[in-house]
């Protein structure tokens, strides 16, 4: 039969090893899932910055329409711009309630190692046996206890902001719907035959253009179109670029 001594040795031994097991699973999931939900509120983050840019086209749109329609298209954009309100709310609370929580679990996983070592370098077999056998277990009970609060943060954030969602989208949609498409249609109509002088000219320098000169206009319009396009290309590239370095720095900040 192996002696007591040894025995206890053993037995310590393959305690922290199940220690350092159940850190180093910590390090690496913990790891990926800061990195991955960091990763999920900067998209919400830049979901916010274009649907901004969105209100704002449609409320220049609609000063151009007929006054059903533009009244319908700016009640619409208010909507939607309230919503983005609540986005920002949801990023916010994202960042402090989840990012944040995950990211301290590598400070974590380091003062867990520091403890383990001390504790076998101080204490006596019999005394050290015991206090790993209570590390590991508050280590375990506490993550446990993280993790709940972690997800039920993320999913009472999320409920929150799609439910205020539903309320803004029941809205807009009755905004679009109660546009009066056969009073806009009057209007416009009417406007065909413009009586005052102005509007008149207008319409004959419209149509006067010489070939030449409607050349020109749609060689203007479409260089336009493509440099906006070059430009949303190389601002989806710039944004993934971004997301790249700032998933590298997370991992690095989270092992320092």
């Amino acid at each position: 039969m192996e002696s007591s001594p040894r025995r206890e040795t053993l037995g310590r031994n393959a305690q922290t090893k199940q220690l350092q097991t159940a850190v180093s699973n910590v390090e690496k999931h913990f790891g990926e899932l800061c990195q991955i939900f960091a990763a999920y509120v900067r998209k919400t983050a830049r979901l916010r910055d274009k649907a901004d840019l969105l209100v704002n086209e449609i409320n220049a749109y609609a000063a151009t329409e007929t006054p059903h329609l533009k009244l319908g298209l700016m009640n619409f954009a208010d909507e939607f711009a309230k919503l983005q309100d609540y986005r920002q709310a949801e990023v916010e609370r994202l960042e402090a309630k989840v990012v944040e929580p995950l990211k301290t679990y590598g400070t974590i996983v380091k003062m867990k190692r520091a403890e383990t070592e001390l504790q076998r370098a101080a204490m006596d077999a019999s005394r050290t046996s015991r206090h790993l056998e209570e590390t590991i277990n508050n280590f375990e009970r506490q993550k446990m206890k993280d993790i709940k609060t972690i997800f039920s943060e993320f999913i009472t954030i999320e409920m929150l902001f799609h439910g205020k969602a539903l309320e803004v989208y029941t809205a807009a949609y009755q905004n679009i719907q109660n546009i009066d498409e056969d009073e806009d249609l009057e209007v416009f109509r009417n406007s065909l035959y413009a009586p005052d002088y102005s509007s008149r000219l207008d319409i004959v320098r419209a149509n006067s253009k010489s070939p030449l000169q409607r050349s020109l206009s749609a060689k203007c319009v479409s260089g336009t179109g493509q440099v906006s396009t070059c430009r949303l290309r190389k601002d989806q590239q710039a944004e993934d670029d971004e997301d790249e370095e700032l998933d590298v720095t997370e991992e690095e900040n989270f092992l320092k």
